[in-house]
């Protein structure tokens, strides 16, 4: 009888070995430019688990119990790195290293990094930008990191999930293939506007208008939390005259009424950029839409005039 049960004992402990081998890593990402991309690579397998979704700012962001419970029953954290996702640095540092891989994919060798610049209104017609000594942690908004990315997140899943690694890889092909294609697209949409002057709100798009040569003229804050004063937008006014520019992009995540403010009196148009993809569906489709609609905003607001 004893030998029985402990037979029945081993056959269970078999079984749960077996399913939990079945079972595909559970993967949480911060962001959903991110998020996109790494479930473009685990199509087919499982979803991975979004984190910031809508118009919610990662600068000031605060985590659900929910969501600290699934970073807890995480296999692989994907984030852009602490300096963007500061949120979660305590939780993270709670995590058991064995049993959770953390991915910061800002560190990942290969990828072309920039600094921020500084001071927010840009010296750009002496062909050059204050250089604030500080990593621009929005790596995404250039294909060519994307590829990076995409390349990271395939590997780190083959090794954590080696039975599903050929699904990761011919995802990962297809998407870098995609990537490619997007990157030729935008260069072309966006060549007829390249020397037209603009502002943006902060200083999130460098990747974005450093690949494709936009001239971008300055931001309206250096900190997007913080509220400028009334010094700082008659600095921004008398700029905006100085450099012609023709459009000031804001973000759905920040609507101030001291934009208006700005535009006033101006030939200014006032045109919205989306970094994060605040007002689109989750998923693999979001990251080619999100730098799709930048192209257009970009396009649509700098080619007509006011």
């Amino acid at each position: 009888m004893l030998q029985f049960i402990f037979r029945l004992i081993s056959l269970f402990a078999v079984s749960v070995s077996m399913i939990q081998a079945a079972q595909p890593p559970r993967v949480v990402v911060s962001i959903a430019p991110l998020h996109s991309l790494v479930a473009g690579v685990m199509e087919g397998v499982a979803a991975p688990k979004l984190l910031v979704r809508g118009n919610a700012s990662i600068h000031a962001y605060t985590l659900r119990p929910s969501q600290v419970r699934a970073l807890h029953h995480a296999r692989v954290v994907f984030r852009i790195g602490s300096e963007l996702e500061g949120f979660l640095d305590k939780p993270l540092a709670a995590l058991d290293e064995k049993q959770v891989r953390i991915v910061d994919l800002i560190d990942w060798p290969g990828m072309a990094l920039l600094n921020t610049r500084s001071g927010g209104l840009w010296e750009h017609h002496n062909g050059h930008h204050g250089n604030s000594g500080y990593t621009d942690n929005h790596i995404w908004l250039d294909p060519r990191n994307a590829k990076i990315i995409v390349s990271a997140v395939v590997e780190v899943l083959s090794e954590t999930d080696p039975e599903r690694a050929s699904r990761y890889r011919a995802n990962g092909k297809k998407i870098l293939t995609k990537l490619d294609e997007l990157d030729r697209e935008l260069g072309t949409t966006l060549a007829p506007v390249k020397t037209v002057p603009y502002l943006v709100f902060h200083d999130a798009y460098h990747y974005f208008e450093a690949r494709y040569g936009l001239n971008a003229a300055g931001a309206v804050v250096t900190s997007p939390e913080q509220m400028p004063g009334a010094r700082r937008l008659r600095e921004v006014r008398k700029y905006i005259r100085s450099t012609a520019a023709r459009c000031l992009f804001r973000e759905p995540q920040f609507s101030p009424a001291w934009l208006k403010l700005i535009s006033e009196g101006t030939e200014l148009k006032i045109g919205t950029l989306d970094p994060l993809g605040a007002e689109l569906d989750p998923g693999p489709d979001l990251y080619f839409t999100l730098m799709r609609r930048l192209a257009a905003s970009l396009t649509d607001c700098l080619r007509n005039p006011a």
